[in-house]
């Protein structure tokens, strides 16, 4: 599709677009979602690891990354004619979690990324969204080796409230990630429902 030219006589539709975040703990999989799914070649702010940052950056579990995001990754995807979806990816180490509040400016929502094997790594990513009433779903990126959990027994290990939804995923499938974001904005939409709600009586 292109934006602008009518199909089948139809006047060009003008598409709503709608941002969302990719947020989670450091080596989780988040530029690799934003990669799968991006419809443009993506942008990536990815520096090597340096001696220097060994000691601040917490790489167990993750020895063989040699990258990290120091700013954002990029995105886009067409969901309809009539939906475009921005995606950002957020730093995952500590020492850049300062972009956040940046990055989550006038965002519909966002996806935790969550690994099983680190858990705890994507509690920050959580607290930050539900302080600022956020919606966001959990997604947990099913990696190769690790055990795999019902989405259940992830939403206890998390303590999520009963509305959040907990979705598996395979940040690498374009189909699977996309399941993920369909999933975001029906759950934005309906938080944002229940709030109007809550606001009219």
């Amino acid at each position: 599709m292109i934006f602008g030219r009518s199909e089948r006589g139809k006047p060009p539709v003008e598409p709503v677009t709608l941002k969302i975040l990719v947020a989670g703990g450091f080596g989780v999989g988040k530029t690799t979602l934003v990669g799968a799914v991006s419809e443009i070649r993506p942008l990536r702010t990815e520096e090597l690891l340096t001696e220097a940052g060994r000691p601040v950056d917490d790489t167990a579990g993750v020895e063989g990354k040699h990258t990290t995001t120091v700013a954002m990754d990029f995105g886009r995807i067409t969901l309809r004619e009539d939906l475009v979806l921005y995606l950002f990816g957020t730093p995952g180490q500590e020492r850049f979690w300062f972009m956040w509040d940046e990055l989550s400016e006038g965002a519909l929502g966002a996806v935790v990324l969550a690994d099983t094997r680190r858990l705890e790594d994507c509690f920050a990513a959580i607290d930050y969204f539900e302080r600022r009433s956020i919606p966001f779903l959990v997604g947990v990126n099913c990696f190769e080796g690790a055990d795999r959990y019902p989405a259940e027994s992830v939403r206890q290990a998390l303590d999520l409230d009963d509305d959040v939804p907990v979705l598996l995923t395979d940040a690498r499938d374009r189909e699977s990630v996309k399941e993920v974001l369909i999933g975001l904005v029906r759950h934005a939409m309906e938080y944002a429902a229940d709030r109007r709600r809550a606001v009219t009586g």
